[in-house]
């Protein structure tokens, strides 16, 4: 985690104390403000009440005329002051007034006043109360000392109503503030001691806001105990996030995302002290058969296994990471050469030769291993990555086991970008110039000696490269999706020779090598019928040879495919036999007509070589015999090697013993073509 985290997380506690704080007070002020105003307004409605209860009795005993005239008479008077006794010292003084504003009764016995016109006027219009609460009016209870605490009083001005006169006392006390739907004739000022409403107004509102602010500090302390229960959990969590983040969840190595990390470091290391760093990519080879057949829980079993040992057999300063599925990373941040990082390599292999044990079954697991190294392979981390990736994936394709990053194996580096343009350039250029040459290798019958067929292979002569074998174009050519137009080259080319050779003699089969990618689709069928048509060309002169890695991964398409070839009378032969695990029923179904071992076994036999190769080549003799095919075998290079060849039964054979592909003006006439040695 970064070194700044805590102190964030303290500030952003503070924050939310400071906040939250603030909010409670304002919260707090808000409930005891609106708190405050509800009761004051009930203790103005209750003053109200009163107030019209006191204009009931004092209207009572007064005829509405009285109000009209704006005079009352001194009996009058005394029966106001009569009827509102009862009211005791709760009235600070009640007054009369006339629609006119005239002063008719004052219980202070003053004889001339002067009302709020403003107020008096209003209520004339509107029928209804209007209380005011007066402070320091300057009045002193009865019986107090001078410099008592002056009184608060509420002052109301109260319609009078012609049905609250000539004794509607008892009706007006019934309808309380309801004094009736008359006409309004004069208007009633009470003014009420308000000192105690207002002092228990007061205490309430110490009252609420001392419940208040305790339930808001209550409040607060448990919402700040959950936000820091919660924040520590959640620091918790992201602590853990984070270290997950950085580490594989099956087998606890860096993940990519910390290798990444510590390999652009210990990148910029070496390039500024002028040290290597090397990369090592490891990947299990068909781990997908085995998640499939086992089961995924073997399979995560198989990479825990994996991990262990690859922890156990490294350098301390050396990092073991899971790329992701069945790739691991080794990281090597000082290597001395390229050749150890390489010896380092092949002895990660040798961890896999004892078997990994899985429940109760034991599991042999091969690699591939592919090697990079800074400055040497590239030049910075995105690169090295990069460059051992494409290493790993050479060790796969070429069965190799261990391989060190070839820029010739890279289909992506920027000097296979120029040979792809290039190649686009020798495909769309005419005929009579094209860098594009077919040249033919013989087929020797091993009983005879004699040449019995060729096979042609492709040749680019490079205006700057010189001459350039199919091993350098043909998978560039795979890969960018322009394979279709080499092979039709190459078809268009093998069939007019044909045609060239069928009408000075009898020629001999030719054999044109077909792209997985082109077998796969019926297109090339009609290619190869429309070509025989168009010259002339007998079918049975030309083969084609597909590779049996091909076959195998994709049956279902080239098998009809096959079948066209095979009813047109076209040759069908399986190129590289034995290392794509045909399948005896797959064989024995198959339209073809020939097998050719993979030079990997025929190498081994020379004299001095594996003597199990031997036997497999005797094996694959015999099965191809039962099957009726032909044996064919290439990359035969010492007479020892086409010795061993003939008595394992291998009908034909071809290799630079005889001959290396030559372009068709050095290929041999049919009339002058005769037996070719076959030992030294």
């Amino acid at each position: 985690m970064p070194r700044g985290a805590p102190r964030r997380r303290w500030s952003l506690t503070r924050y939310f104390g400071v906040v939250s704080v603030l909010a409670m007070a304002a919260l707090g002020v808000a409930l005891v403000w609106v708190s405050s105003n509800v009761m004051q307004e009930q203790s103005v409605r209750d003053g109200t009440q009163s107030a019209t209860s006191v204009m009931a009795y004092a209207a009572a005993p007064l005829p509405p005329e009285s109000f009209a005239g704006g005079v009352l008479t001194m009996d009058q008077r005394e029966a106001v002051a009569a009827s509102t006794a009862g009211f005791g010292e709760r009235i600070v003084e009640l007054r009369l007034w006339s629609t006119a504003g005239t002063l008719m009764y004052s219980s202070s016995a003053a004889s001339v006043g002067f009302p709020d016109i403003e107020r008096l006027n209003a209520v004339m219009v509107s029928a209804a109360p209007d209380a005011q609460v007066l402070d320091d009016v300057g009045r002193v209870a009865p019986g107090s000392a001078v410099g008592a605490t002056v009184r608060e009083v509420l002052d109301v001005y109260v319609p009078v109503h012609a049905s609250d006169a000539h004794g509607a006392v008892d009706e007006a006390a019934d309808q309380g503030d309801a004094p009736g739907t008359d006409a309004v004739i004069g208007a009633a000022e009470v003014m009420l001691d308000h000192t105690a409403a207002v002092d228990a107004l007061a205490d309430a509102r110490r009252t609420v806001t001392l419940v208040v602010a305790g339930g808001l500090v209550a409040l607060w302390l448990l919402l700040f105990r959950t936000v820091h229960t919660t924040s520590k959990r959640l620091q918790a969590t992201a602590l853990e996030n984070a270290r997950l983040a950085l580490l594989d969840s099956l087998t606890g190595l860096p993940n990519r995302r910390l290798l990444a990390d510590r390999m652009r470091r210990d990148v910029e290391t070496a390039l500024a002290s002028g040290g290597r760093v090397g990369l090592v990519l490891l990947d299990i080879d068909r781990f997908k058969d085995i998640n499939d057949s086992l089961g995924h829980d073997h399979g995560d079993e198989l990479l825990e296994q994996v991990a262990e040992r690859l922890r156990g057999a490294l350098r301390d300063e050396d990092v073991v990471a899971r790329l992701g599925g069945d790739e691991f990373a080794i990281l090597l941040p000082d290597v001395r050469s390229v050749a150890n990082a390489e010896r380092l390599a092949r002895r990660v292999r040798q961890l896999f030769v004892p078997p990994f044990q899985l429940g109760e079954m034991s599991l042999h697991v091969e690699t591939s291993v592919g090697v990079a190294c800074i400055p040497d392979h590239a030049h910075d981390a995105s690169s090295l990555m990069r460059t051992a990736d494409v290493a790993m994936y050479t060790a796969k394709h070429h069965r190799t086991g261990v391989a060190v990053y070839d820029p010739d194996e890279d289909h992506s580096s920027p000097a296979r970008l120029v040979l792809l343009g290039d190649l686009h350039t020798a495909i769309d250029s005419p005929p009579d110039t094209s860098q594009l040459v077919m040249h033919y290798q013989p087929k020797i019958a091993l009983e005879s000696g004699e040449t019995v067929g060729y096979e042609a292979l492709m040749r680019w002569v490079h205006p700057d490269r010189g001459v350039l074998t199919p091993s350098v174009f043909i998978p560039l050519a795979e890969q960018s999706g322009i394979i279709h137009e080499l092979t039709r080259f190459a078809l268009t080319a093998t069939i007019l020779q044909l045609a060239r050779w069928q009408s000075h003699g009898t020629p001999l089969p030719v054999a044109v090598n077909l792209s997985a990618h082109d077998v796969t689709s019926p297109a090339v069928v009609d290619v190869i019928e429309g070509l025989l048509a168009e010259h002339g060309v007998t079918p049975e002169l030309l083969e084609v040879e597909i590779t049996e890695t091909a076959l195998v991964a994709d049956p279902s398409r080239i098998v009809p495919v096959l079948q066209r070839l095979d009813d047109l009378g076209v040759k069908v032969a399986i190129d590289d036999f034995g290392i794509g695990n045909t399948s005896i029923s797959q064989l024995r179904d198959l339209p073809v007509d020939e097998l050719k071992i993979d030079r990997l076994f025929v190498t081994d036999l020379r004299e001095g070589g594996r003597e199990s190769s031997e036997v497999v080549v005797q094996a694959m003799v015999d099965l191809a015999h039962s099957f009726g095919l032909r044996v064919v075998a290439e990359g035969v290079e010492h007479a020892e090697t086409a010795a061993v060849l003939r008595r394992l039964g291998v009908d034909r054979a071809q290799g630079f013993l005889w001959s290396a592909a030559v372009p068709p003006s050095e290929v041999v006439p049919p009339a002058r073509r005769g037996r070719v040695p076959t030992t030294g």
